[in-house]
């Protein structure tokens, strides 16, 4: 009876779409269970969402060798995939079933619309169910449905449902970069902080409450002191290696031609060497100084920690955060995805045949963002860096993957507020854009004036990078956002200029070079394209000998 009332006397065609996955034909699953409550233990855990501590020490991206594996899987063949996607999820699911069965089946346009219309809203509740349970384990259908948006694999060509299933599934690379499964199980796991755009409720006492904010605020300083402390432990660790290969070298004796029983005198490596090993030494002392600093504010970071959550203690417990932490995380995202697409974009939630056409380079998948990551900051050195304490220190910024078919890439946060030293930025990149890249750069440009923005403070209109190109925008009198301006210029910059191609007006070219330089492999290339760039680099130059002033 339960099959009847969802699917009746149902149109061939939706039972070809609906029909089994790979086959194009046969029986319809079973939805006689569909909607109950079925225990789901026994599927295997998703991969971890934590983010990790950030390794100050590492210089850029790993090659990726692997972008998708040799042999894919059979979910998608799996005839109860549908099934098995809506299954457990209460009366949602079937309001969900019954929109998308008339969607499917209604024969006038203007019908179709209103029915693609009404599906967004109850599918967007019926997600937030699956969401919830992200933070345990998940079936494959549900995995793949927050991932990458397969309700269905019919919907997608036989093609495509072959390339996702040989898309890597674990985050082998181990960099921050996360599909929104994986990203809700780290915030429901507390391995994440949730966003602050959408600040979690708590349900205790005003004074508790005072003192989990300080707490967390203690703990952000605690988490950057560590960083800070590791990254100056490997510091000296190699630069204790270098004056031991130098020493090495130094002690080499080369017998004089005649006299083998004595030494000849150094060579001119040796000789240099040694004035290396001097240099060397003093950077050793001054290193020995910070560590002792950084030691300092650990300890002191440390007992702040300790001693708040003693008084959390004393006041009855750590405060409850609200159950609904995974809902106003997921809420976030659901607005992540309309932004991603603009008001005039597709925002359609589910991937299907007639909106994907992205090539496989071209969907964002981790590995061929983090491809994309390391291509931007093989141009834009600095582009996930940040100075604290005159240490510019490279963090890269955790990474949400969005299955939507937008084209606008953006920054949601360029920092933890509790860790404004060493925490990571969160930017969102949608999967099935145009151009992959472009998203991509949109969402580090608005990274890079973010950062910029926040480290300026009141001071934004007038020092650094946002100061500089504040006063451009206003001497031009131009009118509308000046981030948009800015993020149009970015990417112009690291597409257009970086190959020699002057697009951008000539304040702003001086601007980006002295404040987003390239690398210097770019720079030393642009020089022998123009004067305009040879200049620019004639300026490093005069800087680097009056000390970078």
């Amino acid at each position: 009876m339960a099959e009847k009332a969802l699917h009746g006397d149902m149109d061939p065609e939706l039972a070809a779409l609906l029909g089994t996955a790979g086959s194009g034909s046969g029986p319809l699953p079973d939805f006689s269970d569909i909607f109950g409550d079925k225990n789901q233990n026994d599927f295997s855990d998703i991969s971890s969402a934590s983010g990790g501590e950030v390794d100050l020490t590492t210089s850029g991206f790993p090659q990726v060798t692997k972008r998708l594996e040799e042999k894919g899987h059979n979910f998608y063949n799996d005839p109860n995939y549908y099934k098995t996607a809506l299954s457990n999820e209460g009366d949602i699911a079937q309001r969900v079933h019954s929109i998308l069965q008339k969607y499917l089946t209604a024969k006038d346009p203007k019908d179709r619309s209103v029915f693609r219309q009404q599906f967004m809203s109850p599918f967007w509740e019926f997600l937030l169910n699956v969401g919830r349970k992200s933070a345990g384990r998940l079936p494959p259908p549900k995995k793949y449905l927050l991932r990458f948006g397969i309700l269905h694999p019919s919907f997608i060509s036989a093609e495509t449902r072959d390339f996702f299933s040989k898309v890597v599934d674990d985050n082998t690379l181990d960099q921050p970069v996360y599909y929104i499964d994986e990203w809700l199980h780290g915030v429901g796991t507390s391995k994440m902080r949730p966003s602050s755009t959408d600040e979690v409720r708590v349900v205790r006492g005003s004074a508790q409450t005072k003192l989990q904010a300080l707490l967390e605020k203690a703990q952000g300083k605690l988490d950057g002191s560590r960083s800070i402390l590791k990254a100056k432990d490997r510091e000296r660790y190699e630069i204790e290696k270098i004056i031991r290969d130098r020493m090495n070298g130094i002690f080499e004796r080369i017998p004089l031609p005649e006299l083998n029983d004595l030494s000849d005198c150094f060579s001119e490596s040796q000789k240099a060497s040694i004035n290396e090993v001097q240099n060397l030494l003093k950077q050793l002392l001054k290193n020995d100084h910070e560590l002792q600093l950084s030691i300092k504010d650990f300890s002191g970071a440390e007992a702040d920690v300790h001693h708040l959550q003693e008084k959390l203690e004393a006041e009855g417990g750590s405060v409850t955060v609200d159950i609904g932490a995974l809902d106003t995380e997921f809420d976030t995202i659901r607005q992540m995805a309309k932004m991603t697409v603009g008001r005039q974009g597709n925002h359609f939630p589910v991937l299907m045949a007639e909106y994907f056409h992205s090539t496989p380079n071209e969907v964002g998948l981790r590995e061929n963002v983090i491809s994309m990551l390391a291509r931007i900051e093989s141009i834009d050195k600095e582009a996930f860096c940040r100075i604290y304490k005159n240490r510019l220190n490279r963090i890269a910024p955790f990474v949400l993957l969005i299955p939507t078919y937008g084209d606008m890439g953006f920054c949601w946060e360029p920092f933890d507020r509790f860790n404004r030293a060493t925490s990571r930025g969160r930017i969102v990149v949608p999967m099935y854009p145009r151009n992959l890249y472009l998203a991509i750069l949109t969402a580090v440009a608005d990274l890079r004036w973010q950062v910029a923005k926040e480290k300026a403070s009141f001071y934004w209109m007038e020092e650094g990078l946002t100061g500089h190109y504040y006063q451009w925008f206003q001497s031009n009198k131009l009118k509308g956002d000046i981030k948009e301006y800015f993020i149009r210029d970015y990417i112009m910059w690291m597409t257009k200029e970086a190959e020699g191609i002057q697009k951008l007006d000539k304040d702003v070219r001086g601007t980006f070079w002295r404040h987003m330089p390239f690398t210097q492999e770019v720079k030393e290339r642009l020089k022998n394209r123009s004067f305009v760039y040879q200049e620019l680099y004639q300026r490093d130059q005069n800087r680097a000998m009056s000390d970078g002033y």
